[in-house]
């Protein structure tokens, strides 16, 4: 570029930057503070190290140490947090600034930017027929990351302002779950309440006896025929219901209301497809193998009921694999191809499947389609990188090796790490017990505890450099 192309380009760079530092400034409406882990984690190594300092009988610098981390610590990770303006997601906070002021570095996407959308659901209590869940949603796009920790009123005031404006293809099943059945608990409550389901001693035994394909008194072609507008509406609240339900942990609660709604409408798809994804959801619970074979006949049934449906199609598929059954998925996202071939969730779907059974010219082809036929910038970029990086896949054999033997390092790593960290709560635990009986014991503790310490923050290194894809060698 000449020196009057470079000084043409200034007022434009100049305007990029404004319009930067104006998004950086924009009013938040929704905010959820960042996951707490890594602050615990780095607090607690430096306790570790000021409890090594003390032993050493170093006491001022020791208490210096804890005190002057600790206060920093609390203070970046109460002010640390991710921010949505309506137009992007941020992360704003002390921690933010420093970096913005040492490197000139800013954390932002745009909401148009996101790839992919997955959300995860860990159960943290189980108590009766409900389960507490702790989801965990991770947003990337052009290389960056977000990861939001639910954490009550203000995870869902995000889920209501953000996730409505996420394209579908980009979301999972549960975050699309979360977008539209997370309420408020009290509102939940309320609801579940005027629609009088049984109490949970009758629903424990409901539960256990009732089936999709039960006997009935009447045919089920009776059922839906003497149906009412009024019996179809009230279905429709139920499953609703059930969904909301679910997705909030009353496991038990939802499948009253499911039962309810199908004794209605027995034959409609997307309730079958619903009730489905709650005997998944129960069957993880409860480690059932039983029950995850009837999520799998449901799935099934629901697939057949669903027809032509190219909405509900590419999400029984979607289910399909969650639930382990690759050649049942396989089917239905085929059918959908065959309906339409420019169905994007579908191709992404069928890659998948042909990566699990290592074809990889199906895996390139199908990310390359998905490319072709995407109207959303970023889901194009996205299936066409994850095309482009299997394609090098299998057509450099030097390639392939080097990131087997990345992935292989990092599940050696991993583990590792694992047991690092074991070894290091039991040692602590070892020294300071052994301080009270035995000083010797105490002392070997301290040692245990200190190399295992150092092998988890190698590892801990370790495992985000191998986390990232090898680039390949250039040509």
């Amino acid at each position: 570029m000449s020196d009057t192309e470079q000084f043409k380009s200034l007022p434009a760079l100049v305007g990029v930057n404004d319009e930067r530092e104006r998004a950086f400034k924009r009013p938040a409406i929704a905010s959820v503070r960042v996951s707490p882990g890594p602050y615990l984690a780095a607090g607690s190594v430096v306790t570790f190290f000021s409890a090594m300092l003390l032993r050493a009988e170093f006491d001022a610098p020791a208490l210096l140490l804890i005190t002057l981390s600790w206060l920093l610590i609390s203070l970046l990770a109460l002010t640390d947090r991710i921010v949505f303006d309506g137009i992007s997601l941020q992360r704003r906070g002390l921690l933010a600034s420093f970096l913005h002021l040492l490197f000139g570095y800013r954390k932002q996407l745009a909401v148009d930017d996101f790839e992919t959308v997955e959300t995860q659901a860990v159960r943290t209590l189980r108590r009766g027929g409900s389960v507490r869940y702790r989801y965990r949603t991770q947003i990337n796009g052009k290389g960056k990351q977000f990861v939001i920790i639910s954490a009550g009123r203000d995870y869902r005031r995000m889920v209501r302002e953000l996730f409505p404006l996420i394209h579908e293809n980009k979301l999972d099943g549960r975050t699309r779950d979360l977008r539209d059945y997370l309420h408020d608990p009290t509102f939940l409550e309320r609801k579940a309440q005027l629609s009088q389901l049984a109490s949970p001693d009758v629903l424990e035994v409901s539960e256990a006896e009732f089936k999709l394909t039960g006997k009935s008194k009447r045919p089920l072609a009776v059922e839906a025929t003497e149906a009412t507008p009024h019996d179809f509406e009230r279905a429709h609240v139920l499953r609703r219901l059930g969904n909301e339900l679910r997705v909030s942990g009353r496991l038990r609660e939802a499948g009253e209301a499911f039962r309810r709604a199908l004794n209605v409408r027995p034959h409609g798809a997307w309730l079958i497809y619903d009730f489905a994804r709650l005997l998944r959801s129960q069957a993880s619970a409860q480690s059932d193998a039983r029950l995850l074979s009837r999520a799998r006949a449901a799935l099934r049934l629901a697939s057949i009921r669903a027809k032509n449906d190219l909405v509900l199609l590419p999400l029984i598929g979607e289910s399909f694999l969650e639930c382990g059954d690759a050649r049942q998925a396989r089917l239905a996202l085929q059918k959908v191809i065959e309906l339409d071939s420019g169905n994007f969730k579908a191709r992404v779907g069928l890659a998948d499947i042909a990566l699990r059974e290592g074809k990889l010219a199906h895996v390139i082809h199908h990310y390359h389609e998905a490319a072709r036929v995407s109207s959303e910038q970023a889901l194009a970029r996205y299936a066409r990188s994850e095309g482009e990086y299997y394609m090098q896949l299998n057509n450099d054999d030097d390639y392939l090796a080097t990131e087997l033997r990345r992935i292989s390092w990092l599940q050696t790593v991993t583990r590792i790490r694992r047991l690092a960290l074991r070894v290091t709560n039991f040692s602590v635990l070892l020294a300071l017990a052994g301080g009270v009986i035995d000083p010797s014991a105490a002392g070997v503790g301290w040692s245990m505890a200190s190399s295992a310490l150092i092998i988890w923050l190698l590892t801990l290194a370790g495992t985000k450099a191998l986390f990232h894809r090898s680039k390949p060698r250039s040509v």
